[in-house]
């Protein structure tokens, strides 16, 4: 059997997805757990009544099977879902009474210690924390605590009653081996509330990102539409009212329709002019911007991302022709890492050195081809040829290099002058920030 499909199945999750199904199996693998024990018991104790064994295992086995069901059902609900149907609360708890049923007639006799040896206390407490548990998705602590009293009363009175002598001494043993079970459910119970809570948390966390990345594009978008209105709300009246104007003076054969239309021409030339000053401040690349974009484009395509940068005020010192070059070829590298790579890691680093800016890009999603493909100082590629090109306008140069699985581009961009390198200091080693925010020394975001 071939584990790809798995793998690639696993691979394509994000990460809230990778987390709720960690959780949920974390919790159906726990709920098998009452199988293992009567497994045990009837393995180890052999004074059962050998009729009732069978049916003990497979009144076991269904029982178990409903607890996971449920919690599927009580997981589903606490995420916001329908509420998990009566037939299957239900079943499970037929199931766990006629489970501590047949255990009692199985073993109708315990030895009258706490948990070793004493058969029918274990299948019983065995039955009805593992129904509370699954319950848990559906309860608060509150009446988990409730639930871990309850376990803990029906596991003492069974205890004193299976006891070969009630008297006091089964009666002391009952109240301990109470207090042992309150305090073993109230853990367990938490353990499984808590670990839905956190996933909740994940779920609530990943809502309010894309949530967060709606209202940024939103805001663009309001931002793009107010900057045309500006442009051309008063453009547009004055071309419809001189246009009128124009129109009306041709019609009545009077002079001036001429110069009417001329400065019709001219106010449209104004506002081209305008609107494409508004499009190139869109166009415009920002370091600094590219830099924070391609952490977050990296993060939702799942690639562990470092980006060791000397900070956005560093990086808004270099001259602007040098910002402009060198974040398109942060565009381009991250657009290329992301369609055309397997990249499980990638590495964006800009430092100063002798004068010259250099970036460079590196990542591990290139399969073993021929290696001929691209030498160092040769881009491949039309789009990295259009980089060299803008590079070599500003005296930059770019230069890649291939070991599969291993592909690094490096540009490097001249500084005007030899003072300028001043202005952006060497770059910190350790100065490192993954995922989403501003680089950070200490930060790390999430890995993929």
């Amino acid at each position: 059997m071939s584990w790809n499909p798995l793998v690639g199945a696993w691979s394509r999750r994000s990460n809230p997805e990778r987390f709720d199904t960690y959780t949920r199996w974390s919790l159906y693998v726990v709920a098998t757990f009452e199988l293992f024990v009567v497994l045990w018991v009837v393995g180890e104790v052999p004074t059962g009544h050998p009729a009732l064994l069978a049916p003990l295992i497979g009144l076991c086995l269904a029982h178990t099977a409903s607890c996971v069901v449920v919690i599927r059902y009580g997981v589903t609900r606490f995420l916001g879902g329908p509420p998990p149907p009566r037939w299957a609360l239900g079943a499970m708890w037929g199931l766990a009474l006629a489970t501590c049923v047949i255990g009692l007639a199985a073993y109708p006799t315990g030895e009258g210690s706490m948990f070793q040896g004493n058969t029918p206390v274990l299948v019983v407490t065995a039955a009805t924390a593992f129904s509370v548990a699954a319950c848990a998705p559906l309860l608060t602590f509150r009446w988990l605590a409730l639930g871990a009293v309850g376990v803990a009363a029906v596991s003492g009175f069974v205890s004193w009653f299976v006891a070969p002598v009630r008297d006091e001494t089964a009666a002391g043993i009952a109240v301990g081996q109470g207090i042992g079970v309150v305090l073993m459910c109230v853990g367990v119970f938490a353990s499984y509330r808590v670990s839905v809570w956190m996933l909740g948390i994940v779920w609530e966390q990943e809502r309010n990102r894309v949530l967060h990345a709606r209202l940024a594009v939103a805001e663009e978008r309001l931002r793009f539409s107010r900057d045309l209105h500006d442009v051309f709300g008063r453009t547009l009246s004055v071309v419809a009212v001189k246009s009128e104007l124009a129109a009306e003076l041709a019609t009545r054969g009077r002079p001036g329709a001429a110069e009417q239309m001329l400065e019709v021409r001219q106010i449209a030339q104004d506002s081209l002019r305008e609107v494409r000053a508004v499009v190139a401040g869109y166009r415009a690349t920002d370091l600094p911007a590219e830099l924070s974009g391609a952490r977050s484009v990296l993060r939702s395509a799942d690639i562990e991302t470092t980006i060791e940068s000397c900070g956005d005020e560093q990086e808004a010192a270099l001259p602007l022709a040098t910002q402009e070059a060198l974040a398109w070829v942060v565009r381009e590298a991250v657009t290329n890492v992301v369609r055309h790579s397997d990249a499980a890691r990638c590495e964006i680093t800009l430092r100063v050195e002798r004068g010259e800016a250099v970036l460079t890009v590196t990542n591990d999603g290139v399969p073993d081809l021929d290696r001929t493909t691209t030498s160092p100082g040769s881009p491949s590629g039309s789009g990295l040829i259009g980089l060299g090109e803008r590079l070599a306008e500003t005296g930059g140069r770019l230069e890649t290099h291939l070991l599969p699985p291993v592909f690094r581009l490096t540009a490097s961009v001249p500084l005007p002058s030899p003072g300028m390198g001043s202005l952006v200091p060497r770059m910190p080693r350790g100065s490192r920030s993954r995922g989403a925010g501003t680089p950070s020394p200490t930060e790390e975001g999430p890995t993929a």
